[in-house]
């Protein structure tokens, strides 16, 4: 029984020995610097050359040819050492997306003090405001998952919705609570500077335009701004977990908007990660471990919110529920991502001499 106990206690002091000069030395060695970290959420297959996600046309044209492993995070992460890039998926939903970050933000391989973050990523779009496979950049992103919620079918008939914010008792009641609480966040206010810089300098990247997409266009007729080609725009997010489709859900994402912003954003587009990317990259810049002021949020808009003329929001359902290969305005949204995402990445990583410490558009 003691030479039992005592193998198991010099097995145990000898992996936990292991462990610890495993650490040490990671600690030790020196730190990738990275100038920009890319911030995908999900890839359908393989990195290169198969049926493409957000992830592909990174690894392929940025490039990003170093795979380094990753265990605690979704997927491996990829590097371009000349240029100083990071290329990470997330995995789809918030969850997924602040644990792959915090994961990531702790990782003592890597020196991201003065990163800047991107997320070029797809999103629902809404036709008012925009096409399919327009660009938008973020300001505001606010989270729609946050709340009370009474069903539809027991609302009642002098409300809108049945959303309630937490610590009120009707939709959209005055006064508004913080945007941030000490226990709960209804959203992010990104740097307005650094957003107006990305969006100057991207507004007039080229957009692909193709005929499928002069086709789902012709579908909104009642909307002017969708019948435009793809473009670039300044438009604001609602995430959430669940990806809703309708006219009375994107009504809502528009007052969810306008409530939690004081009317300061307009609701363009529609994800599920940023939220969660945000809590984590706000915890780890309490450590200085990540700089807040340096996040860019880029959603290109894959589908419409709402149906076309003639079409029932079940059918829209129908024709998006199968993998995101099948919506409606897929690849020219990733394309948009990347055309508009690698102009400022190049930017930013080709002129580090500038950038490392002035923050673009700070006074």
């Amino acid at each position: 029984m003691r030479k039992s106990m005592s193998h198991r206690s010099t097995t145990a002091f000898a992996a936990g020995l292991l462990a610890f000069l495993t650490f040490t030395a990671q600690a030790a060695a020196p730190k990738l610097p990275v100038r920009v970290v890319v911030v995908t959420t999900f890839e359908l297959g393989k990195d290169m050359g198969d049926t493409p996600g957000e992830f592909q046309a990174w690894v392929e044209r940025l490039p990003l040819p170093q795979t380094l492993p990753f265990p605690l995070g979704n997927h491996l992460l990829r590097y371009n050492a000349e240029k100083q890039v990071l290329g990470i998926v997330t995995g789809e939903g918030s969850l997924r997306g602040a644990a792959s970050i915090m994961a990531l933000g702790l990782d003592a391989r890597f020196d991201l003090s003065k990163a800047y973050w991107l997320v070029p990523a797809i999103a629902g779009i809404d036709p008012t405001y925009a096409s399919v496979g327009s660009a938008a950049w973020a300001e505001w992103i606010i989270d729609r998952d946050l709340n009370f919620e009474i069903d539809a079918r027991e609302i009642p008939p002098e409300w809108s919705t049945g959303h309630v914010p937490l610590g009120r008792s009707k939709p959209f009641q005055p006064p508004r609570p913080d945007l941030a609480r000490p226990n709960g966040v209804n959203g992010y206010h990104l740097n307005p500077d650094l957003v107006e810089w990305a969006y100057q300098l991207t507004r007039n990247v080229q957009l692909e335009d193709t005929p499928a997409l002069k086709a789902i266009r012709a579908g909104y007729a009642r909307y002017p701004n969708a019948l435009k080609p793809p473009f670039v725009l300044k438009g604001d997010e609602v995430s959430a977990s669940d990806w809703w489709l309708g006219e009375r859900m994107n009504t809502l994402a528009e007052q969810w908007m306008t409530y939690w912003s004081a009317g300061k954003g307009r609701a363009v587009t529609t994800s599920m990660e940023d939220c969660g990317i945000l809590t984590s990259l706000t915890a780890l810049s309490h450590t200085h471990r990540v700089r807040l002021d340096r996040v860019l949020v880029l959603r290109t808009g894959s589908d419409f919110t709402v149906p076309a003329a003639g079409q029932s929001v079940t059918q829209l359902l129908a024709s998006e529920a199968a993998e995101d290969a099948a919506l409606s305005a897929y690849v020219p949204s990733l394309e948009a991502a990347y055309r508009v995402g690698s102009t400022v990445v190049n930017e930013i990583a080709g002129n580090w001499a500038t950038y490392a410490e002035h923050t673009p558009g700070a006074k």
